[in-house]
């Protein structure tokens, strides 16, 4: 093909360096479906909090500011605790951190009931953060241990879909939930539903090699593409020391803020742009992350078609990844569109994030040994959370301000254009950091 004549000899050699295996068992797809259910929980969780805003207005009167500040106090949260966990899933193994995480994050989600101040819920959202950070860490090291790297970017987009799913099933529950029993219960409800997604971990994940219910031919075809490596762990420290680790922490840095915008300020634009509360426009909401589901699944899946048509992994992860930053441009057209128009647009935007999201984290895998994942899906993630801190803040600010002009249209147009414009930002900064993604020997390769 045209593509593969494209690649440096050296490349296209590398592309099917072992024979081809059989796949021979479906137990790496029951373990993908639990990181896919652990994801929608912890979708959900987050989400409680925007969906019940309006409800807490009344009863906390914070202002938009206030309500960008608890968001914020999360993300400082969230990005500290992946820094730790992705330390510790290296350390002690995706069994046991991501088991300690959700404990963690169910716990606080259900401690949400308890809170009666805007400072009670910093401290829950604090609590939250820090547990929930363990989610993708471990998810992503899961992924690279269980799949071989031509269907890692699947598998990854379809463990990551649970983030639409969870944000599907939340708008159409949770009011509806709080209405009924209390808003408390929301939160105690979703705290019950990560205690036993923990029992059903602790009794089915173990390491590939040491599950009883994987075949022989199936950890033969996990294996396919991998090569042997040394157990040492990779320093942080050393680890930014390459241009590799910047090029991810880049793309999260400079995306992430735009994902917490949708699943934070979504109801909150309905409402007050368009005159449409969560307990009418719940269809909107989901509508949106139901198209996200089905576009963001094939956004995962079409890299690994390019790879196995005979694309290197760099020109189709790069061809993905750029395509997907180009389906966010329309956003900037949000406001100018009716409320089934914005959906529309809101939904191809959120997929593709998805799908650009599910190739970011894959490109980790592709470049660093296994031992080395998690600690840079931690570093990258807290990069991430970094400008997800600051940026619902800058969102409350603005808000007030064009809400006092009873402009808030004007507010979300300036706010929707940022969106349009982040992802081609970060695909260029992101290629020029590593404009190849080819695996590295941390063990032989010296820093930089």
């Amino acid at each position: 093909m045209a593509a593969y004549n494209m690649l440096p000899a050296a490349t296209a050699s590398s592309l099917n360096p072992r024979p081809a295996v059989a796949a021979g068992g479906n137990c790496r797809w029951i373990i993908c479906a639990l990181l896919f259910f652990a994801t929608t929980i912890n979708y959900i969780d987050r989400q409680i909090l925007a969906l019940l805003k309006d409800t807490l207005d009344h009863e906390l009167h914070w202002s938009n500011e206030q309500f960008g500040m608890v968001n914020a106090v999360f993300q400082g949260a969230y990005g500290v605790g992946l820094l730790g966990f992705g330390w510790f899933v290296d350390r002690f193994g995706v069994k046991i951190g991501y088991a300690i995480s959700i404990a963690a994050w169910s716990l606080a989600a259900a401690g949400h009931g308890l809170v009666k101040t805007i400072q009670g819920f910093m401290t829950a959202r604090i609590c939250l953060g820090l547990a929930e950070s363990g989610n993708f860490p471990s998810a992503i090291k899961a992924t690279a241990q269980w799949f071989p790297k031509k269907e890692r970017a699947f598998a990854t987009a379809l463990f990551n879909s649970g983030a639409n799913v969870g944000a599907i099933i939340a708008p159409a529950t949770i009011p509806f939930i709080a209405l009924w029993w209390g808003w408390r219960s929301a939160f105690v409800i979703a705290g019950l539903a990560g205690f036993i997604w923990l029992i059903a971990w602790w009794l089915f994940y173990e390491l590939p090699e040491r599950h009883k219910r994987v075949s022989a031919s199936e950890l033969a075809y996990i294996h396919s593409d991998t090569k042997e490596e040394s157990k040492e762990k990779v320093p942080w420290l050393r680890l930014l020391k390459y241009r590799q680790t910047w090029s991810f922490v880049v793309g999260k840095f400079m995306t992430d803020p735009i994902w917490w915008f949708f699943l934070t300020w979504l109801p909150d634009y309905f409402q007050a742009s368009r005159g449409v509360n969560i307990r009418k426009g719940w269809i909107y909401i989901s509508s949106i992350y139901g198209i996200c589901t089905v576009l963001s699944i094939m956004g995962g899946w079409v890299t690994g078609y390019l790879n196995r048509r005979g694309w290197s992994i760099t020109l189709a992860r790069k061809t993905g990844m750029l395509f997907f930053a180009l389906c966010v441009a329309p956003i900037f057209f949000v406001t100018k569109c009716g409320t089934w128009g914005a959906v529309g647009l809101i939904g191809l935007a959120a997929a593709a994030h998805q799908a650009w999201s599910a190739n970011l984290f894959t490109t980790v895998s592709d470049m660093f040994p296994k031992k080395a994942v998690a600690s840079v899906i931690g570093i990258g993630g807290m990069a991430g959370s970094a400008a997800g801190m600051f940026f619902p803040i800058f969102i409350g600010r603005l808000l007030d301000h064009f809400g006092k002009l009873h402009q808030s249209t004007a507010g979300y147009s300036i706010l929707f254009s940022i969106c349009g414009c982040a992802y081609l930002a970060a695909f260029l900064l992101n290629h020029l950091l590593a404009p190849r993604f080819v695996p590295m020997n941390l063990d032989t390769i010296p820093s930089p």
